[in-house]
């Protein structure tokens, strides 16, 4: 079928799949749509908006999984591999968006569509097979139970074809752990819980293959503005340092600036990092580079722990596996971090809640709350790597201590109590990254209004962090948080990868990033055009939170970040006290134009965005 969409990069058409009455059908893109929300994030909020009742269980068949593509996927522009997997999450009970890079994303618009709807759910595990306008819904019993990567060779071996894409859930997916992953081929969408909606509808695989292309209006102008940006990738130091080291280029640096997070947050200064840096990395464990579609900047690390315990293959470590099973535990063995990577691969759940979670548990043991009998004999104490290790495939079988570390921080303090909800470093039950923001208050006004709660996507701390502004100065900070939410949102719609920070913000909607939008398009969006839209897909984010209840109370700190100051190191001191997050708040949502008490958008606000729609659930 000929492409007859009326703007650049896009296919045109959706793909939904209703795993309940196993039902296949497709579907035309809407235009209006398109050019509001562009597509990734912001065409996955309208359309999940429009289409989810409020208050769904996230693990019930109402609830609808979403991978969608953006018009710069499937093109030249460098870092356009980026996709999305959206749907409502059973961990922060709202609308969320999981982020991946490697080939499914563009391999999905080489098969003709922009997106998947898939909803409903089997009475038998299921995968579905997408070859171009072939679909089919497959038996999956044999798959069920099997690890990610089993399951993929299982799929190829099947289909007769090893160059296909393949997104699947681990046993965590499968038995409904709320952070689990989806993994696709090597690459995660991480975040959120998405593994376990998927699991919840007995989907346990999508494999893909795509033959056709994607269309510009104008091929010279996406190649001239390809060869500009690449040109600007390649001159960038800190994209080199991702190039070599991959995103734990920073780890010693961060340390000796005193934010490298360590002993559950406890501090930010780690004595034993030199076992842990991406120098050490680089030396010891990595082996070859890899980089997703399209993308110049090659940060993917091939590493091998070729023998002894920790023996293992990895795509990785990334800078979070570094930070949540290194500092966090006090772990300074990088071959021990990359196991504790692929436990977490291979039973397909989020490494940085799974580690935020075993320090947790060893912050517990270490105050007394938990001793051997609860913990099943391990010895949590800080630093034992093998305990850790242990702890981990626990909670990936769902047995023992890890059976509650499995429901996530937040619930777990529930459970336990004796205080242990202090140390939680979560946000709207999302555990914590590795970036800091108790000396930076835009980061810290951002994580705590962020859709997603602890998601250093959300909000950045690099302008604070590098010196850009002053990170001392509150008067501003709600405003520059703002804009930097607004470049992160624009480039998970479009979809660019963030790790190209300095080519699409930092600070605001880049220049480069409308021009990579415009050339695909055909569109003219100028600064301030480009900047409403991200306006509108932050605010249509935001209704759907409110739509569920979420007001200004849920936008908060972990307490320790609130109380406890940094007690070491350069940046000793630091805090954000709760006074100063809800003056930062009234700075933000002032800015915004929301409502300073309940933090959410006014019908005034909502009419100049184009979605009066949603005053009624909201206003």
């Amino acid at each position: 079928m000929a492409n007859t969409f009326k703007y650049g990069g896009y296919k045109g058409q959706m793909l939904r799949v209703n795993l309940t009455k196993q039902g296949i059908s497709k579907e035309p893109l809407r235009e209006d749509w398109a050019r509001d929300f562009v597509g990734g994030v912001g065409y996955s909020a309208r359309l999940l908006y429009e289409e989810l009742p409020a208050k769904i269980d996230p693990l019930g068949p109402e609830n609808k999984l979403v991978f969608m593509t953006g018009p710069v996927n499937g093109t030249m522009i460098p870092a356009a591999s980026r996709s999305c997997a959206c749907a409502k999450s059973p961990l922060t009970g709202s609308f969320f968006h999981s982020i991946f890079g490697g080939y499914f994303g563009p391999e999905l618009k080489f098969a003709g569509y922009d997106g998947l709807i898939v909803e409903g759910k089997s009475d038998k595990p299921v995968y579905l097979w997408i070859d171009d306008d072939r679909v089919e819904i497959r038996s999956a019993e044999h798959l069920w139970g099997k690890n990610p990567f089993k399951a993929q060779e299982i799929i190829r071996k099947e289909i007769g074809d090893e160059g296909i894409h393949v997104a699947v859930i681990g046993e965590a997916g499968e038995h409904g752990t709320p952070y689990a992953i989806i993994l696709l081929d090597i690459r995660a969408a991480g975040r959120g819980g998405m593994g376990a909606v998927m699991g919840s509808k007995n989907l346990k695989a999508i494999a893909v293959r795509g033959t056709g292309s994607v269309s510009v209006p104008n091929v010279l102008r996406v190649y001239n503005t390809t060869m500009r940006l690449n040109e600007l990738i390649a001159t960038n130091p800190a994209v080199k340092g991702l190039s070599d080291y991959g995103t734990p280029r920073n780890v010693a640096s961060m340390n000796a600036a005193g934010i490298l997070p360590t002993r559950n947050w406890q501090t930010e200064v780690f004595a034993k990092v030199d076992g842990i840096t991406g120098e050490t990395m680089k030396e010891k464990v990595v082996k070859g580079h890899r980089a997703c579609f399209a993308c110049s900047i090659n940060c993917t690390k091939y590493s091998v722990v070729p023998s002894g315990r920790y023996k293992s293959i990895i795509n990785g470590p990334d800078y979070e596996t570094i930070y949540g099973f290194g500092s966090i535990c006090e772990v300074d063995d990088i071959q021990a971090l990359c196991k504790a990577d692929e436990i977490c691969d291979e039973y397909g759940i989020d490494l940085i809640s799974t580690s935020m979670a075993v320090a947790w548990a060893m912050e517990c043991y270490e105050k007394g709350i938990f001793t051997k009998a609860d913990t099943g004999g391990i010895d949590l104490t800080w630093g034992n790597a093998d305990a850790m290790l242990e702890l981990t495939e626990k909670i990936g079988k769902r047995e023992g201590l890890g059976a509650l570390l499995a429901k996530g921080t937040r619930e777990a303090a529930k459970i336990v109590g004796k205080g242990s909800e202090r140390f939680t470093i979560e946000n709207k039950g999302v555990e914590w990254p590795g970036h800091t923001c108790r000396p930076f208050p835009a980061a810290a006004v951002g994580y705590a209004t962020g859709p997603r709660g602890g998601s250093h996507h959300d909000i950045r701390p690099t302008p604070e962090k590098s010196g850009m502004v002053d990170r001392k100065v509150l008067e501003g900070k709600g405003a520059l948080a703002s804009e930097i939410n607004h470049w992160l949102i624009l480039a998970d719609s479009a979809l660019v990868c963030h790790l190209g920070e300095s080519i699409w913000g930092p600070m605001k909607v880049n220049e480069n990033l409308v021009e990579a939008l415009n050339a695909v398009t055909g569109w003219n969006l100028d600064y301030q055009q480009a900047r409403k839209i991200a306006e509108r897909q932050w605010n249509m984010i935001r209704c759907f939170a409110a739509r569920e209840g979420f007001t200004r109370k849920d936008d908060r700190l972990p307490i320790r970040f609130m109380e406890e100051p940094v007690p070491e190191g350069p940046m000793k001191g630091s805090v954000i006290p709760k006074e100063t997050l809800e003056r930062l708040k009234d700075d933000y949502f002032t800015y915004r134009g929301w409502d300073l008490k309940t933090g959410n958008p006014t019908k005034e606000k909502l009419t100049e965005l184009g979605l009066e729609f949603a005053i009624k659930d909201v206003c």
